[in-house]
């Protein structure tokens, strides 16, 4: 069952809600400013669907002020969204449900990608809270994948519609495309760990979106080559598409604030971490809700070719 999204975005985002939520847009195409909600694990219900509605709506939504939140708390609102995953495929962050992401030299998201599609099992919301915020640059910028395809012309629609992508945590194409720091060794180790078991996984280029039944590229760094065409093709071919997804007017640009959080539709947004805050120290913290395994615009779902993410996230009732 899709959900089907109101056009008049002036009743979703009038700040005179009777539940005292205010939803405002701070972009023209994603993203938007919740006020009026403390988050924690004992929320109304009504609020929470208007939070959730927010988030498929506008992609991304942040909220300001929620320093009270510590990891317990997090945890206890992430929730109430769905089946929480495991922290990470792959890092052993040192907890279960969270995935703590630590700078104080640039990080290792400085490119755009969707989280963790390497599996096939791609998570459906990421919340993500500032812990330690630099007092300049550390900003992250998401674009809406699903304005990108809407946008596309009809015969790279006709294209994209019947591609598929290989997406692997053993290949970055950021890495290529940049350059490998090799003589950063916390940066090598980083890597090391995030490789240390490889996965492989066949994903439509065109996702349906389960909630929505909008369409959404699925693209991002994590993709090695599509499928058919060889890796000069594959590049050409990367580069036009996310060259779309990356246009400016396609995204929003967030300055965190200590206490800020942040939620987004993993299913229909890629997103960047502005590496630009010199040694100044930088925490934020990630608990990612479960979804399910992508779905084509013929029917068909993604195909695992290497490794077996049962472990990350167990989505049996979601497939069925």
């Amino acid at each position: 069952m899709t959900l089907q999204l109101e056009q008049d975005h002036a009743i979703d985002h009038s700040p005179d809600s009777p539940d005292g939520v205010g939803v405002h847009r701070i972009g023209g195409r994603i993203g938007a400013r919740v006020d009026g909600v403390r988050l924690s694990g004992d929320l109304d219900d009504a609020v929470v669907a208007r939070i959730r509605k927010a988030i498929l709506r506008n992609k991304v939504v942040v909220f300001r002020g929620q320093g009270h939140l510590d990891d317990e708390a997090h945890i206890a609102f992430a929730e109430r969204l769905g089946t929480l995953t495991t922290a990470h495929p792959t890092v052993n962050t040192g907890s279960e449900r969270i995935y703590t992401l630590t700078a104080n030299k640039g990080m290792a998201a400085n490119s755009w990608h969707t989280d963790v599609t390497f599996v096939d099992r791609v998570p459906a919301f990421s919340i993500l809270r500032g812990v330690t915020i630099p007092p300049y640059g550390g900003n992250t910028v998401w674009a809406n994948t699903v304005d990108a395809y809407d946008r596309l012309p009809d015969s790279l629609k006709a294209l994209v519609e019947n591609l598929w992508a290989v997406h692997t945590n053993a290949y970055d194409y950021a890495d290529r495309e940049q350059g490998a720091h090799d003589d950063d060794e916390v940066a090598v180790a980083r890597r090391q760990e995030f490789r240390r078991t490889t996965y492989e996984t066949a994903h439509p280029v065109v996702r349906v979106h389960p909630e929505t039944g909008e369409r959404a590229l699925l693209l991002g760094h994590f993709v090695k080559q599509f499928v058919g065409l060889n890796q000069l093709e594959s590049s050409t071919l990367f580069n036009l598409l996310q060259n779309r997804v990356t246009r400016l007017e396609n995204t929003i640009r967030w300055t965190w604030q200590q206490g800020d959080v942040a939620i987004w539709d993993n299913r229909a947004t890629q997103h960047y971490a502005v590496a630009d805050f010199g040694e100044e120290p930088r925490e934020v913290r990630r608990i990612t809700v479960a979804g399910d395994v992508p779905l084509s615009v013929d029917g068909r779902r993604s195909e695992v070719l290497v490794g077996d993410a049962s472990g990350f996230a167990d989505i049996d009732a979601l497939i069925s």
